[in-house]
């Protein structure tokens, strides 16, 4: 006896061999200031959709990026 449930899994099955892989957001190289300050998600346009909603401007300032290679280790 067949149940509905277990023949529509068995539809659902990827018959030409290509696999489901989940799209990863891609992440933003660098978030305004407004957003990094509120540390809200930035989608790194020109103007924000943060600050565009908000009616204030949009700036960007590089941060300063800090290699964990060239960090001194802990000493023993």
């Amino acid at each position: 006896m067949n149940s509905p449930q277990s023949n529509q899994s068995s539809n659902n099955d990827d018959s030409d061999g290509e696999q489901y892989t989940p799209r990863t957001p891609r992440r933003t190289p660098m978030a305004c200031t407004f957003c990094r300050g509120r540390k809200l998600k930035c989608d790194g346009r020109p103007i924000c959709a943060n600050c565009n909603r908000r009616g204030i401007p949009c700036s960007y300032v590089p941060s300063l990026h800090r290699s964990k290679a060239s960090s001194p280790g802990p000493t023993r």
